[in-house]
């Protein structure tokens, strides 16, 4: 991808007023600054902390990440995205990131994730620093895995309980927000079982990018079929598969201390090229937002 500008960076903080927390957020944007390598977590990235922004509207994109996950592991989606002109928006999810997963498998994690995005967008439209910057009526959204079913629920899906998320395994549906505001999806290997029932998807009517792994052990294709077949106006998706990649590989690529077997996330099928394919999917990435 070509870059027009650097990627500035700024920790913030959104409240959560369902969960009655507050969760932090990295903000990923364009800037003037030169960037230079910061340790953020446990991974070294060049970016130019709280540079100034310059003063122009941009799109906002949304990144949900994963169950048990945490925002880092898009840190190059991001900031390419950034560099061509978006400012976006990581946010780590409560009680269900790498730090502290109490409300995995749960009813109220089903509920609290679609809220997140909208109070993350609520926030952008209070910031004093970031408001007069977002062009509001070109907001995305991002998700992998269960980021997938955190924005199809967010832009229309109605969900419906897996066995083992209520006491009494019996099915129960989930009332979520729409946020309107929300103009285009893109999933990662999404995790959709709960938008199975007949009628679950008929109100999600977006522009969607969904992009598989062929390789993919825990989100098959099944997953991608659920959307498929059950989004009325099916002209709306895009469905790409990615031959032999697999459900991490839409991660970015892990240090070497970290790339080892007993830690699937940094794992990918024999004869994946991960580094080259961040490059493909950044680039489809920003066809599909820009198209």
């Amino acid at each position: 991808m070509e870059n027009d500008k650097y990627s500035g960076l700024k920790k913030v903080e959104v409240v959560d007023d369902y969960l009655d927390v507050t969760f932090p957020m990295l903000v990923l944007y364009p800037t003037e600054t030169p960037e230079k390598e910061e340790k953020i977590g446990p991974y070294l990235v060049d970016v130019s902390l709280d540079a100034k922004l310059e003063d122009e509207r941009y799109p906002l994109v949304v990144i949900s990440h994963g169950t048990g996950g945490t925002p880092l592991v898009y840190r190059h989606l991001a900031r390419d995205l950034a560099k061509r002109g978006f400012i976006v928006a990581m946010p780590e999810h409560p009680f269900n990131n790498v730090k502290d997963n109490q409300l995995e498998r749960t009813t109220k994690l089903l509920r609290s994730r679609p809220k997140n995005i909208t109070q993350v967008i609520d926030w952008f439209d209070h910031s004093d620093s970031f408001k007069d910057h977002i062009n509001f009526e070109d907001i995305s959204i991002i998700g992998h895995s269960m980021g997938g079913y955190t924005a199809i629920a967010v832009t229309g899906g109605t969900p419906t309980t897996l066995p083992w998320e209520t006491g009494n395994e019996t099915p129960e549906r989930i009332d979520v927000d729409v946020d309107e505001r929300i103009k285009k999806v893109i999933l990662f290997a999404p995790a959709l079982g709960w938008f199975r029932n007949e009628g679950a998807l008929e109100k999600v009517n977006v522009p969607i990018f969904i992009m598989t792994g062929e390789r993919d052990e825990i989100t098959p294709s099944f997953h991608a079929e659920i959307l498929l077949n059950g989004v009325i106006n099916r002209e709306k998706i895009v469905h790409k598969v990615f031959e032999n990649a697999g459900h991490f590989s839409f991660l970015s690529p892990f240090p070497p201390e970290m790339k080892v077997t007993s830690f699937p996330p940094s794992q990918d099928p024999e004869g994946f090229n991960r580094e080259l394919f961040q490059q493909e999917l950044a680039a489809d990435v920003l066809s599909f937002l820009l198209s």
